[in-house]
């Protein structure tokens, strides 16, 4: 329509309105597409970078020794027992890397804070009362403490085989016949997780210990078989050998944290036994405290026996070795007499075992969550008692 000569933009207008309402239509319809595309190519990309870091963890995992690896594919086997590990604490490393590290000396700090807890320890030590009380029926607290642990408060022992190949050995098809007495069986945490691999049918486990009560959790036990398994009550250090055993009839004899409960007055009796139960060319396979052992350092007041000897809160005993001397106990050296007292003397028994293996195992152990590192100490050695000259 026209006026006045002027002719309105009407139609002009309209079309302009359609094409921004098409363009805007266009743009929302992309929209969604971008964003996709977008969200695709930065998923490509997090991919992409995490196969890049993959990559570069495994080439640092393959340049590093297998101990040092968090990959169990890298993990190391030791050929040798008395190894004790491989993962060396080393200056530029994390400490709290790895939950564990093997061949760890204490450093000076705890070395004096160790020191100073021995000291508090001997100034405040059980009464005369209580040494007696303690010391006169061991017995008894294993017998409480076996009443009120039942067997699923241990951890079946399965890593001996690790640290003593023999048992593996005797365990073995076709080994043929074998004795093995467990000193100090406890539970059966040892004896039956070695017969629930047993192969041997000629193997027979003689579980030892002097608490009735552990003895009865044994029998009571799923697996116990009496013709595999003789589980029975046996002190160590007293004057009978174990029940359906004489002298000379065992290959292998098991003392895995038995012989710190004994008093140091019950050394050579035990060792003597230990001795005459064996066959000639028989082996102890031994495991134990040594001393500095973080069980040791963290005693309170009066719990301090002797040196080195303590008294645990449930009334249990436990000594803490130093190397030396168990070379020394088990050599004979530490009973060995002078030759006059040899001559008035020729029905004393000489005990002498032959010290195959003795090690010391220090691992320091850490919580990564709180920052605390344990110091631990243990003792390993196997004694064969030698053949007839």
């Amino acid at each position: 329509m026209a006026s006045n000569g002027v002719v309105a933009p009407v139609a002009s207008s309209e079309a302009q309105v359609v094409v921004d309402e098409q363009q805007q239509q266009q743009q929302q319809q992309q929209q969604p597409e971008q964003q996709q595309l977008t969200a695709q190519i930065s998923k490509l990309e997090i991919a992409e970078e995490n196969q890049q870091q993959q990559c570069e963890q495994q080439q640092q995992e393959e340049q590093q020794p297998p101990h040092r690896s968090h990959d169990p594919q890298f993990n190391q086997k030791r050929s040798d027992p008395f190894q004790f590990g491989s993962r060396y604490l080393q200056e530029q490393d994390d400490v709290f890397e790895f939950n564990a590290w093997d061949h760890v000396e204490t450093d000076d700090a705890y070395k004096e804070y160790a020191e100073q807890q021995y000291e508090m320890q001997r100034n405040a030590p059980v009464s005369d009362f209580d040494k007696h009380r303690f010391n006169s029926d061991p017995a008894k607290w294993w017998n409480q403490f076996y009443k009120n642990n039942t067997a699923n408060f241990f951890k079946d022992r399965k890593w001996l085989q690790q640290e003593f190949p023999i048992l593996d050995k005797v365990a073995s098809e076709g080994y043929g016949p074998c004795t093995l007495l467990e000193i100090g069986a406890g539970a059966g945490n040892t004896a039956f997780p070695i017969l629930s691999k047993n192969k041997n049918p000629e193997l027979k486990i003689h579980a030892c210990d002097f608490s009735k009560k552990a003895v009865e959790v044994m029998r009571s036990h799923e697996a116990y078989n009496t013709d595999q398994m003789q589980a029975d009550v046996w002190d160590v250090a007293g004057d009978e050998l174990p029940p359906h055993l004489g002298e000379n009839s065992v290959d292998v004899a098991l003392m895995v944290f038995i012989f710190s409960a004994l008093s140091p007055l019950q050394w050579k009796k035990a060792v003597e036994n230990v001795y005459r139960v064996l066959k000639p060319g028989g082996e102890v396979c031994f495991r134990d405290y040594g001393r500095g052992d973080l069980a040791q350092v963290r005693f309170k007041k009066g719990r301090y026996l002797d040196e080195n000897f303590y008294i645990r809160g449930d009334g249990t005993r436990v000594y803490f070795f130093e190397r030396d001397e168990l070379a020394d106990i088990w050599s004979g050296k530490l009973f060995t007499k002078d030759d006059s007292e040899v001559e008035n003397d020729a029905s004393e028994p000489d005990i002498r075992f032959v010290i195959e293996d003795l090690g010391v195992d220090r691992r320091l152990l850490v919580n990564r969550a709180k920052k605390l590192k344990m110091y631990r100490c243990w003792l390993q050695g196997r004694f064969r008692k030698p053949l007839p000259q």
